[in-house]
């Protein structure tokens, strides 16, 4: 029983790790303004309609591209670069 409780727990552990987006280690004082980086993907054509900091400490969007098509991005909070799309 024990054994199979673990093999539960480890299963659920290694499929929300799965899930995670990627980790930004650039220290804040160095980041892009929220209010800059914004605008920089509005220009771009993308409409935000949620951004936050991820659990990795990277910028985190959900909305929409120029296309309309559904995204979730994540970028380099210094430069605004595209680290993972989903």
């Amino acid at each position: 029983m024990k054994l199979k409780i673990a093999t539960i727990a480890f299963a659920l552990a290694s499929s929300t790790a799965a899930f995670a987006g990627p980790t930004c280690t650039v220290p804040q004082d160095k980041w892009m303004k929220e209010a800059d980086f914004k605008a920089m993907m509005e220009k771009q054509g993308y409409q935000i309609k949620t951004f936050k900091v991820s659990k990795g400490k990277c910028y985190e969007i959900y909305g929409f591209d120029k296309d309309g098509k559904k995204v979730e991005i994540y970028f380099d909070p210094s430069n605004g670069a595209e680290l993972e799309r989903k």
